[in-house]
């Protein structure tokens, strides 16, 4: 299990208080998605042990599990993550983790953060795109999401 420092902001920078704030990560060894299916039933709403299908990034439709569902409570953060795999020749073959957590911060204030784990040749081509599909595609999916639920 790794620990992450956080930033100490000062007041007048706090995040989420400013006119503009970006938190993008990228751990190096290593979505807007489309498609999505549930083909043991089930869904929209993602829950514990469900199964579904989604294609992004070029990828064809990808068989995914979620594996970690926590509904966020007082002083919990909720947390979300799913394993999804394309199995083929060794070329083909991904295997991904998909993690989300959300916590509530002092002041009203919300933080979102989306990290994706990619393990597979695919993956380490896709690594080298530039500029980076996953990162971009990532905060496009975040700003989305936000905006979806400020309206």
């Amino acid at each position: 299990m790794t620990t992450q420092n956080a930033i100490t902001w000062p007041e007048r920078y706090l995040p989420g208080t400013g006119d503009n704030f970006v938190s993008n990560e990228v751990v190096v060894a290593g979505l807007s998605a489309a498609d999505i299916g549930f083909p043991q039933g089930g869904g929209p709403v993602l829950t514990d042990g469900i199964h579904f299908s989604f294609g992004t990034f070029g990828f064809s439709p990808l068989d995914a599990h979620v594996v970690e569902f926590q509904a966020p409570a007082e002083d919990t953060p909720g947390r979300l993550s799913w394993t999804a795999r394309q199995e083929g020749t060794p070329e083909e073959r991904l295997d991904v983790l998909h993690a989300w957590l959300v916590e509530d911060l002092p002041g009203g204030r919300v933080r979102v953060l989306t990290q994706e784990t990619q393990i597979g040749r695919p993956a380490a081509a896709l690594a080298t795109e530039r500029p980076n599909p996953m990162l971009n595609g990532h905060q496009a999916w975040l700003d989305g999401l936000i905006g979806a639920a400020a309206e």
